[in-house]
């Protein structure tokens, strides 16, 4: 059985895990004005998996990601890599668990984009050395090694989501969660996205609307709605399914 070490106490903590990266069981979520967000939700990523997350507005796609990475917290039973998410163990998740924002200015704060990817290992407690290699790593990896000392403000929005997904690379994450990734992007931008995604080697849960970014990107499909997962198979086979997409309120672009 191996040990991870939690960096900060050292203490040993023993894992038990099926392989899977992201293990969600039986998951509710209600808001305090009692709407229940997410009712049962069960989820399965093994690694390298890229999963796309598809529902209609208020279907539960940003309550379930927000429990994930320990933000909210339901009823039910998450793990990360075979690790419970608790309170003691969300540093280490959230390390593992990378969430990047629909907006990228809501994730961009420092004012050069070096520090906004630096942000993380930092506070992590990663020596200096170890912060500027895992930097450079992870803006070669999207394409922005040249950014480093430029304003994060002065950017385009591709450039923006691109160094988004850096600051999340640079903790060296197992499982990458994207809100929207495609939201607001030109075509050419949104065709540069794709590849850089199509590159990586994490697990990916992408929430998003655009269907034929999942037909392209995702090979597998959940469909979530009213909190539910109503639909858990391949992509080509479920966005083929106009009855289903009709019912639940997708319709894939001709």
């Amino acid at each position: 059985m191996p040990i991870l070490h939690d960096k900060k106490s050292l203490v040993p903590y023993p894992i038990e895990s099926n392989g899977a990266i992201l293990n969600v069981e039986d998951l509710s979520f209600s808001y305090p004005a009692g709407h229940c967000a997410l009712d049962g939700v069960s989820l399965t990523l093994q690694p390298g998996e890229k999963v796309a997350l598809v529902g209609h507005n208020g279907s539960g796609k940003s309550t379930l990601m927000l429990n994930i990475i320990g933000i909210l917290s339901g009823e039910g039973s998450i793990k990360v890599s075979g690790m419970p998410l608790t309170e003691e163990n969300l540093p280490y998740i959230r390390a593992k668990v990378g969430l990047v924002f629909q907006n990228p200015d809501d994730q961009l704060f420092s004012p050069t984009v070096f520090e906004d990817v630096a942000f993380g290992p930092l506070h992590m407690g990663f020596s200096e050395d170890e912060t500027k290699t895992r930097v450079a790593d992870a803006l070669k990896a999207v394409g922005m090694e040249k950014f480093s000392d430029r304003l994060s403000y002065h950017l385009s929005t591709g450039e923006k989501k691109r160094v988004a997904i850096a600051t999340v690379l640079s903790m060296e994450p197992d499982l990458i969660i994207l809100d929207e990734p495609s939201a607001g992007l030109d075509p050419r931008a949104r065709r540069s996205l794709i590849n850089l995604l199509r590159d990586l080697p994490q697990s990916l849960l992408v929430a998003t609307h655009d269907l034929l970014m999942v037909r392209e990107l995702l090979p597998r499909t959940v469909i979530l709605d009213s909190g539910k997962v109503v639909a858990d198979g391949p992509t080509e086979q479920l966005l083929a399914d106009e009855a289903l997409l009709d019912a639940h309120g997708l319709e894939l672009p001709v």
